[in-house]
């Protein structure tokens, strides 16, 4: 996975710098996002991953499935993929994309696992801390994992913040077994 990441760095950065020019990165990052999801569909996985099929028919597979919605700098940047061989990397690049985007507009997704559902209020206090923690627009994302048997696990991006007891006994039973 992480080598999926590392190829698809540099054709995010690409398309991101490409889409700050244009002023366009809503549009580029909803394109993305769609033909990251279409590419991720196994057949269409298969299509565009053989030997067999030449670029350009692998590319208009895509814009097909997607619809007129691909502008022309969109349509180009599939085709350089294509010629790359890099089609598979849709979804990574259109997560980089996004993690740039986000970047750019100061914001970050919070996804926070809980042994019970919250209520609002210590949701709405939970993401006020955080936002002053982290310095960034905070889009919460909430879900409830009983595995958890009590606490918090918060995740920011690269930042993991575990306070589940189930992460407690964790660090016991390792420190317990040193």
């Amino acid at each position: 996975m992480a080598e999926l990441r590392t190829l698809a760095r540099p054709y995010a950065k690409a398309a991101f710098q490409a889409a700050s020019e244009t002023s366009s990165v809503q549009l580029w990052a909803d394109q993305l996002n769609l033909l990251g999801s279409i590419s991720s569909q196994a057949k269409v996985t298969d299509a565009i991953s053989s030997s067999t099929i030449d670029a350009v028919t692998q590319v208009s597979t895509l814009t097909d499935l997607a619809g007129d919605d691909l502008t022309v700098a969109v349509n180009n940047f599939l085709h350089v993929l294509a010629s790359n061989k890099r089609l598979l990397l849709l979804p990574s690049i259109a997560e980089l994309f996004n993690e740039l985007k986000a970047d750019l507009e100061r914001s970050v997704e919070v996804n926070i696992s809980t042994a019970f559902a919250l209520d609002s209020a210590v949701e709405t206090k939970l993401a006020e801390a955080l936002k002053d923690k982290l310095q960034r627009d905070i889009r919460v994302h909430t879900d409830v994992d009983k595995s958890l048997l009590g606490g918090v696990v918060v995740r920011a991006g690269d930042i993991v913040i575990d306070g589940s007891i189930k992460g407690r006994i964790a660090k016991l039973a390792e420190a317990m077994s040193i």
